[in-house]
């Protein structure tokens, strides 16, 4: 290095990192799930105090950290098993290690009961759901959107029928009686989960079958859950799948979109990343609102909230009801609640509502071969089928998974599993319409051939 006579050579000195920037560091690139490392320590520590005190409030405030705190734990876990972890264990682990922790007495009693009382009282899923459906169909092209929910239609029955027919001949083929395959493993496998599926079937066998409706259920839910979970492992086979085979995968789209179409079938604005706390807070106002929508319409017609409230958001899209700028707001909500809300809600789930025992009751061999049977075929041909007809194979195949998956929080695992989030309107569809059609249609027929 040359320098003149009156300056004065100068080493560059190397940079030294002050504690507090690595700290800094610490906090940005140690995390578990999205928490930064000691942020969840402290969480933990701080919960593991109020369990010792023998009391952990239900507030919105506490199982906030609560929820994060385990449900990131669980999905981080889930993620770090080898090969698993890229085929969906994530969701997977997020669900089912709590209703396996609380069956075997292994989390704090404090825990469950806080856990389920919150869940049950806030009805949390649902606003999780709305601000998911909302916020993918208000960023979808609007010419897209129209077509992909005038196409699904088609591979959804298709996999059902051929799904129904696999399930009965594999079911036959082991020696089981075809009236038991059907009303006890495959129809409540489509029947759209628990609330809508399950829970209505045990009311249907009850009358028509006369038997108590609480062994019609404990021998129903076990068929939904263990649908659920090969569905919940086939999404995550089809989102590596996809990885190997770009061209299979809309990557979230069910569709192509056409050149002509890019830029002039769309009011939605890029993603800038700049939006205001308030055009997030109209975001999230604009999927309550519409679901409250929904639940008028419920009372009226019948038809189930979200799916209500998914037509409203269709409507508001393709008529221009709401500004771009509360557009590119709900986007935001929509990508927000997918990264930060989907396993602590999923470990709720786990906590409230999935029983350990019923699901281990259920795994016998000719039950798990028949059930795997029927997924699996409707799953492939949603895949066929949706490739024929010009849509992206692997998007529809996972629509087609939703199609036995728990009901909403199934499209949330199955989803997750896949990385398909924005795909929720759909299968919406596939789980609450399709789940609905199944089970009137059955229990007609079922009440028919009785009588």
């Amino acid at each position: 290095m040359s320098t003149d006579d009156n300056s004065v050579a100068v080493t560059p000195a190397s940079p030294e990192i002050s504690l507090k920037e690595k700290w800094w560091r610490i906090m940005d690139t140690w995390k578990v799930g999205i928490i930064p490392l000691p942020l969840f320590l402290l969480a933990g520590a701080l919960i593991a105090i109020d369990c010792l005190g023998g009391k952990l409030p239900s507030d919105i405030v506490v199982m906030v950290a609560t929820l994060a705190f385990f449900g990131f734990a669980c999905g981080e876990f889930g993620k770090r098993l080898p090969i698993v972890g890229k085929l969906g264990a994530a969701a997977i682990c997020a669900t089912f290690i709590p209703s396996a922790l609380v069956y075997y007495g292994l989390l704090p009693d404090v825990v469950v009961e806080s856990t389920t009382k919150f869940y049950k009282s806030t009805n949390i899923l649902y606003l999780y759901i709305c601000c998911i459906i909302v916020g993918s169909i208000m960023s979808m092209n609007r010419t897209t959107l129209i077509q992909g929910f005038l196409r699904i239609f088609f591979p959804m029955l298709c996999g059902e029928i051929v799904g129904m027919l696999t399930g009965m001949g594999v079911g036959m083929a082991l020696g089981m009686e075809p009236f038991q395959i059907f009303f006890f493993i495959i129809l409540p496998i489509m029947a759209g989960g628990v609330g809508e599926g399950a829970i209505p079937l045990s009311i249907g066998y009850a009358a028509l079958l006369h038997m108590d409706q609480g062994v019609a259920l404990g021998r129903v839910l076990p068929m939904v859950m263990l649908g659920s979970l090969t569905a919940i492992i086939i999404s995550g086979c089809l989102n590596q799948l996809g990885k190997r085979y770009p061209h299979l995968t809309g990557e979230g789209q069910l569709m192509p979109e056409r050149d002509n179409e890019v830029g002039q079938g769309s009011s939605t604005p890029t993603f800038s990343g700049k939006t205001d706390v308030t055009t997030f807070a109209s975001g999230v106002l604009l999927a309550v609102l519409l679901y409250m929508l929904g639940m008028m319409g419920h009372k009226l017609i019948g038809l189930p909230a979200p799916v209500g409230m998914l037509f409203l958001a269709v409507l508001v899209k393709l008529f221009h009801g709401v500004s771009p700028r509360i557009l590119e707001g709900s986007q935001v909500v929509y990508k927000f609640f997918q990264t930060s809300v989907t396993y602590p809600i999923l470990f709720a789930v786990g906590v409230a509502i999935t029983p350990w025992q019923e699901l281990v009751n259920a795994f016998t061999l000719t039950n798990l071969i028949v059930i795997i049977s029927t997924v699996s075929a409707l799953v492939t041909t949603g895949f066929f089928v949706g490739k024929k007809i010009g849509m992206y194979p692997i998007d529809v195949a996972i629509i087609s998974c939703c199609q036995s998956g728990q009901g909403g929080t199934g499209d949330v695992a199955i989803l997750t599993a896949g990385n398909r989030m924005c795909l929720m309107p759909f299968a919406q569809i596939a789980t609450r319409i399709g789940g609905a059609i199944n089970v009137s249609l059955s229990l007609l027929v079922l009440g028919n051939f009785i009588v």
